[in-house]
């Protein structure tokens, strides 16, 4: 188990982390202080004064005295502290202080009447919520004497620690504003980038923030249209030129139809045709980057449907395993991602005779498994398999090889949807093709 595991996964998070545990250090470490030294310190000072005024009442007051005397230590309690004093008769100490302190002014107070007092006492800062007493048993009965509870008990504490609280809070909210200020728009750096890696639509936002981050922005700006300049020039030149060389094919084949038929013309119009499977493959290896929007799709359906279409139109032993639970809608390239599909089934239906196809969802990822009997792709060819326009199949026969572009159109258009296709071993003896694609 390492530290990093309980650390905030989001940049927010740790940045509120960065302020939040020196402040919470620094406020444990001064109520510590306060506590541990002030409080302590007043504390025992209250309830030394408090004590050494009750000395100095009963101060030469015998265990038994006269009427006179008690009223004279009533009317100085009262003149000098404001301490009501009472004198029951023939009364003792219903009870003694043997129960340990439940605070420490309390057990302060007992501490110093226990050092300045020598006559039987008993204190209760308990019954009544805002005095205390100390009864002094007498001869003649129990002098009871009360005092204020902010005598001893000290109010400056709390707030204190209320004062501390609050300036905590009101810290917290304030840093919290201006941290998701500063934090959003590299929320927006992030969201855009990422829409750019799903091949999504990732249009140009208000550059705000700090300095850094709209450095940040403005290059991550200037690259994806550069980016997206690029790929479209890409797609405009391919199919440019295809269509330049569909023309003169289409005369080429017009003229041959005019003329009689024979072996060489038969071979010519294998010649044309296999160009012309090469201009379909390169028109759509262009379009593998066209500018479709993304939609909402039910991909496992889709999916279902290709299996369904191939079974029937080839009579071929292909079969679609649904995922539980059913796989639920997310954006993506409808087209682009069916032909990607298409080309993959294309592919086992040409060189297999079996297919199975498997959908797993984990987390917020989908993978798409298909896995054929067939003769599979060595090991050190599977890169070269991705590859545009590259043929592992070295003949021209069109029935053995195709342009060398099913796969790596299909690899395309995963990876413009910030996705991963990989070729692997398949359990069937052939070749498994796996589709990750993020949801």
């Amino acid at each position: 188990m390492q530290l990093r595991e309980f650390l905030p996964k989001t940049l927010f998070g740790r940045m509120l982390s960065i302020i939040l545990a020196p402040m919470i250090f620094v406020q444990i470490i001064t109520v510590f202080i306060f506590y541990e030294r002030h409080w302590d310190t007043v504390t025992r000072h209250m309830a030394s004064s408090l004590t050494s005024e009750f000395a100095y009442l009963l101060e030469g007051l015998g265990p038994d005295p006269t009427d006179e005397e008690l009223q004279v230590i009533m009317d100085h309690g009262w003149q000098y502290f404001s301490f009501p004093i009472n004198f029951t008769k023939d009364a003792s100490l219903a009870e003694t202080n043997v129960t340990p302190a439940d605070t420490f002014a309390e057990q302060m107070l007992r501490t110093e009447l226990a050092k300045r007092v020598t006559l039987p006492w008993y204190v209760d800062v308990d019954s009544n919520p805002n005095l205390i007493s100390v009864d002094i048993e007498l001869g003649s009965g129990v002098l009871r004497i009360y005092a204020s509870r902010k005598r001893i008990f000290s109010s400056t504490s709390w707030t204190f620690i209320g004062w501390t609280v609050g300036s905590s809070i009101i810290l917290f909210g304030v840093a919290l504003i201006f941290l998701r200020g500063q934090v959003r728009p590299i929320h927006r750096l992030a969201n855009a980038a990422r829409q750019l890696g799903l091949g999504r639509q990732a249009p140009d936002y208000r550059l705000e923030g700090a300095q850094e981050v709209r450095l940040a922005g403005r290059a991550f700006q200037a690259m994806r249209h550069r980016i997206m300049r690029q790929l479209n020039e890409r797609t405009a030149m391919l199919a440019g030129v295809s269509h330049d060389l569909r023309t003169p094919l289409t005369r080429v084949r017009l003229q041959l139809a005019l003329m009689e038929d024979n072996d060489d013309l038969k071979a010519i119009r294998q010649d044309i045709d296999e160009m012309e499977d090469m201009i379909d493959g390169y028109l759509s290896f262009a379009a593998g980057e066209g500018e479709e929007p993304t939609v909402e799709v039910e991909v496992d359906k889709m999916l279902s449907r290709l299996v369904s279409q191939a079974a029937k139109a080839h009579d071929f032993d292909i079969s679609f395993e649904a995922p539980e639970p059913a796989v639920p809608p997310f954006s993506i390239r409808r087209n682009a991602i069916q032909r990607a599909f298409s080309n993959i089934i294309s592919n086992a239906v040409r060189y297999s005779t079996k297919t199975v196809v498997t959908v797993r969802i984990r987390n917020d990822e989908i993978t798409f498994i298909f896995d054929d009997n067939g003769a599979g792709i060595p090991e050190e060819l599977r890169a070269d398999a991705i590859r545009p326009f590259i043929r592992l199949e070295e003949s021209r026969n069109r029935k053995t090889g195709g342009t060398g572009l099913g796969l790596s159109i299909a690899s395309d258009i995963v990876l413009g949807h910030g996705g991963e296709l990989t070729l692997l071993n398949s359990p069937l003896g052939g070749l498994r093709v796996t589709i990750k694609l993020p949801m």
